[in-house]
């Protein structure tokens, strides 16, 4: 069974003051997300397609709600990059996999930075969903890469 999509019902509320810099990079780890997303659909088969529309989805709704959160505590998010340099050439499923877990391992690392940096209970709710929702989904990515261990033993641990 999938995972329920993470709630985005709290993000619509102003982002506190002392949390909106970790916020803003987790913000920039989806903007990444959503790029790679994107990239590997080129590399990977049809049998990817509904993994793939989810992550990329659930990654812009994050995004989006995201970026009105932070306008509403007058913070201006901040812009995606042009494009983003992965660690090794995508060329095959192989790399694709690779980068995709990278995206979402990435993922848990900011999100755990917001759970370190707020003390607000809805954020952190929000954060903890978020860094959950991309454990899984880059465990199920090193999964169909082959690669063990497919899971991390501490989500969001950076290194």
């Amino acid at each position: 069974t999938q995972p329920t999509q993470p709630t985005t019902t709290t993000a619509a509320k102003a982002i506190p003051a002392a949390s909106v810099e970790s916020v803003q990079k987790a913000l920039g780890a989806e903007h990444a997300a959503v790029w790679t997303y994107t990239l590997v659909s080129a590399f990977l088969p049809a049998s990817f397609n509904a993994a793939l529309t989810d992550g990329a989805t659930t990654h812009r709704a994050r995004r989006d709600a995201i970026e009105r959160a932070l306008t509403a505590g007058g913070a201006v998010p901040k812009p995606a990059e042009a494009a983003y340099v992965p660690p090794q050439p995508v060329t095959d499923q192989a790399s694709s996999l690779a980068v995709l877990a990278l995206a979402e391992t990435d993922g848990t690392v900011a999100w755990r930075s917001v759970l370190e940096n707020t003390d607000d209970p809805d954020l952190r709710k929000s954060a903890l969903e978020y860094l959950t929702a991309s454990a899984v989904r880059a465990s199920r990515w090193r999964k169909a890469a082959g690669t063990t261990p497919a899971t991390s033993a501490l989500p969001g641990q950076p290194g």
